[in-house]
C-alpha cells in the first residue's frame, strides 16, 4: 500500500498488514504514557511524550510549544517530508489528536491515527515489543502555518459570525461553570458543549463512536462541516480529539484555539457566559 492510500483512520487489522509490507516510509508514533510506552510499543514505534507536545508554562499550558523545541522534537524522531506518520495514544485520542493538529501547523499532512490506539491494538491480539527503535536523526526545519491555530483574536472574531461555530471539549461542569479551572469560570458566549468522552466508544476498546452518528449529532447542534470551526478545552489536549474527529469527517476549516481556557479564563478582557454564576 502506497502512502496516498493510506487512510486517515486505520483499525488494527489494516495497520498490521501496512507494517507487514516494510514500507520504509513509516513513522510511528505513540503518545502513551511514559510507562506504557516502556511496557509496550507497536513494533518499531518511536515515543513522544504527552506533555512534549505543550508548551507547559502556566497559566496557559496548552500553548504550541516554541520553534526550537518543535525543531528538536520531530529532528529526535526522524520526520522528514516523505514520512508517513502513523500516529497512536492510549487514552481515546485525545493526545493523538494534539500530535496531528501539531503536524498540520507544520504543513505535514501526511498521516493516520490508529482507531483505538494501544486499547485495540492489544484486543486484537497485534504484537509489542519493548524494544527501542534505533532513530535516523533528521534535520528537520520549522515552519509554522497558522491556519490551523486559533489565537484570543480568531475566537473574539467568530463570535458574531454565523459562519463560525465554537466547539467546547471541556466537561459539562466546566462549561456551565460550575467547576472551575481560571480565574473565571464558564464558557465562551455561544460554544456548543460536547466532552471528548463523549467521542470514545468504551464497548470498543476507545474507537471514536459512530462517525455518521457522530455527524448527525454534530450537524444538529450548529457543528456542521460547512462552518469555520473553532476547538477547545482548557489546554487542546482533549479538543485534540474534537480536531481529529472532524478531520477525519472531512471537515476543511477546523482550528484548534491552543490556549483554550487556560487563556480566555484568566484574561479580564474576554466575554464569559456562566450559568453558575
Amino acid at each position: 500500500m502506497t502512502n496516498a492510500t493510506i487512510p486517515l483512520l486505520l483499525e488494527p487489522e489494516q495497520l498490521a498488514e501496512i507494517i507487514a509490507t516494510g514500507n520504509s516510509s513509516l513513522l510511528i508514533v505513540s503518545t502513551c504514557s511514559s510507562d506504557n510506552y516502556q511496557r509496550y510499543h507497536l513494533p518499531g514505534a518511536l515515543h513522544i511524550p504527552p506533555k512534549a507536545l505543550q508548551l507547559g508554562k502556566p497559566p496557559v499550558p496548552g500553548k504550541l510549544p516554541e520553534p526550537a523545541q518543535l525543531q528538536e522534537m520531530f529532528s529526535a524522531i526522524g520526520l522528514t517530508a516523505d514520512k508517513h506518520v502513523i500516529v497512536y495514544d492510549d487514552e481515546g485520542g485525545g493526545w493523538a489528536g494534539r500530535l496531528i493538529w501539531t503536524l498540520d501547523v507544520l504543513g505535514h499532512n501526511n498521516y493516520s491515527y490508529l482507531n483505538g490506539g494501544l486499547h485495540a491494538w492489544l484486543a486484537a491480539g497485534q504484537p509489542t515489543t519493548t524494544d527501542i527503535p534505533a532513530v535516523a536523526r533528521s534535520d528537520f526545519q520549522v515552519s509554522i502555518d497558522t491556519i490551523p491555530i486559533a489565537e484570543v483574536e480568531d475566537v473574539l472574531a467568530s463570535l458574531d459570525d454565523e459562519n463560525s461555530a465554537i466547539w467546547d471539549a471541556r466537561s459539562s461542569a466546566e462549561h456551565d461553570g460550575s467547576k472551575v479551572l481560571a480565574k473565571r469560570g464558564g464558557h465562551i458566549p455561544g460554544a456548543i458543549n460536547i466532552d471528548w468522552l463523549e467521542l470514545m466508544d468504551k464497548e470498543r476498546q476507545l474507537r471514536l463512536v459512530d462517525l455518521e452518528a457522530l455527524q448527525q449529532r454534530l450537524n444538529a447542534l450548529g457543528l456542521s462541516a460547512d462552518k469555520k470551526i473553532i476547538t477547545h478545552c482548557q489546554s487542546h489536549h482533549r479538543s485534540g480529539l474534537s480536531y481529529l474527529a472532524m478531520k477525519i469527517l472531512g471537515y476543511q476549516n477546523i482550528k484548534g484555539y491552543h490556549g483554550s481556557w487556560g487563556e480566555w479564563g484568566n484574561l479580564d478582557h474576554t466575554p464569559i457566559d456562566n450559568p453558575s454564576a
